[in-house]
């Protein structure tokens, strides 16, 4: 994508007041006010208002830094490039209101996912953001294969997948050690379970780079957007960031959990500590944070999966934070309205899965079928070329071996599927037109 232009810098001490006043004399001033708390605009963006209101586009960014005098500021650490700022203009502040009441506490997201199909859900949820993750870092499969892959507990047959399998195994390890500290040691354990097999030099798996010729380039253009730190400095730089996930900074005013998250997100792309792998870590981190803080709910939503689909905002949010003196509040605002999206995608999934299971309940009303049977049909119902294995229902339900051959068996019994066996594996595929069956026996 094309490098944003570079903010205006203003010197410290500098007279805001002429550019007020020539922004209040063209009667923009409300309207000024209302689009930068509601839209927080890049310099860009603000460029084209002044010529759409008549304004010089430099007096009309001088009213917006005025008006940001007023963002908080955080020193990150000792090292020059980590002071930075942060604004809460009211779509943030609305939407942190939003996630505090549905995605934490004891009770809240329990109107959300029925108690009884949790684990179900939870292990989707940890495959679709898997298989999102790897995709934005060029993971080259469908969402079909990959799933059947990770369902099937299938071994990957190339890097693509090795990068899926790797960024599930991620997001199992964090839900498992959801209260260990961050520490160094810990994030290159993340890094390792993310770039397994997947890296060029093998001893890059799990360990900060060295070399300093690391840019971040633009694939379209191979033109360089970000020089990152020194590697000298990573070791330092990295014990901030410890400290500050596990919040041992010394801030003089409260940040908000799920902003804290989303700087931590930020921070390792922006301080690139690994040769490779830092959007794999920098995501898996970002849930980590949260889940640590009781935020529960954040582990049934993909945020990469809308991350997939804005990868030119998410790139923005980045560029235009490096490119207007490090204020975060780009990326924050572009990161809350990913987590908007992910929450009203669960909401709808569930209520699709829902309502369909509530269809297949009325057509199997006189029979016996269990919620993982019924699951099992609805599933060749929308695809009927799909088959099972025995491994596959123990890890797409997380049940036993056993339970899961016996539910296979009960359908088999049923003449929902059939059985075809290769040695001493077997399939279970659908029999053809067993809804015909279904419905004349209901």
């Amino acid at each position: 994508m094309r490098l944003p232009e570079k903010a205006p810098q203003l010197p410290v001490n500098y007279d805001y007041f002429p550019s007020l006043d020539k922004v209040a004399k063209a009667g923009r001033l409300q309207e000024f006010l209302k689009t930068d708390d509601l839209k927080y605009y890049y310099w860009e963006k603000w460029k084209y208002k002044a010529n759409e209101w008549g304004i010089d586009p430099k007096h009309l960014w001088t009213a917006a830094k005025f008006n940001r005098l007023a963002n908080k500021t955080i020193q990150l650490s000792e090292i020059d490039g980590f002071i930075f700022s942060i604004g809460t203009p009211t779509m943030v502040q609305e939407h942190l209101h939003k996630f505090d009441m549905h995605l934490g506490g004891s009770f809240q997201g329990d109107g959300i996912i029925p108690a009884d199909e949790k684990e179900q859900y939870l292990i989707s949820s940890l495959m679709e953001e898997a298989i999102a993750s790897s995709q934005i870092e060029g993971a080259a499969t469908t969402r079909k294969v990959a799933k059947e892959m990770l369902e099937s507990n299938r071994k990957p047959l190339n890097t693509s997948e090795q990068m899926i399998v790797n960024n599930y195994h991620a997001m199992q390890w964090i839900v498992e050690n959801k209260d260990a500290p961050f520490t160094i040691e810990n994030i290159k354990k993340l890094h390792s379970i993310l770039t397994k097999s997947t890296l060029g030099d093998a001893r890059e798996e799990g360990a900060f780079r060295t070399d300093n010729d690391v840019k971040v380039v633009d694939v379209q253009t191979g033109r360089v957007v970000y020089t990152p730190p020194q590697s000298d400095l990573l070791d330092q730089l990295m014990a901030d960031v410890c400290k500050f996930g596990n919040d041992q900074e010394k801030q003089t005013f409260f940040i908000h959990p799920i902003t804290k998250a989303i700087i931590l997100h930020f921070l390792i792309g922006y301080i690139h500590p690994f040769a490779d792998g830092n959007g794999r870590t920098a995501r898996p981190l970002f849930y980590w944070y949260l889940l640590k803080k009781g935020y529960w709910l954040i582990e049934y939503m993909s945020v990469s999966r809308v991350i997939l689909n804005s990868k030119a905002q998410y790139a923005r949010a980045y560029l235009y934070t490096e490119q207007d003196n490090n204020d975060l509040t780009y990326f924050l605002m572009y990161h809350l309205k990913a987590i908007h999206i992910a929450l009203e995608d669960l909401k709808l999934y569930i209520s699709r899965k829902t309502a369909e299971k509530q269809n297949v309940l009325t057509l199997l009303r006189n029979t016996s079928f269990n919620d993982r049977q019924i699951s099992i049909i609805q599933e060749i119902m929308q695809d009927s070329t799909t088959y099972f294995t025995v491994l596959r229902i123990q890890n797409k339900f997380g049940v036993s071996n056993q339970t899961a051959r016996n539910d296979l068996a009960n359908l088999v019994a049923n003449g929902i599927l059939e059985e075809r066996r290769s040695g001493n594996k077997s399939q279970f595929l659908p029999v053809h037109g067993f809804l015909k069956k279904l419905s004349r026996e209901n």
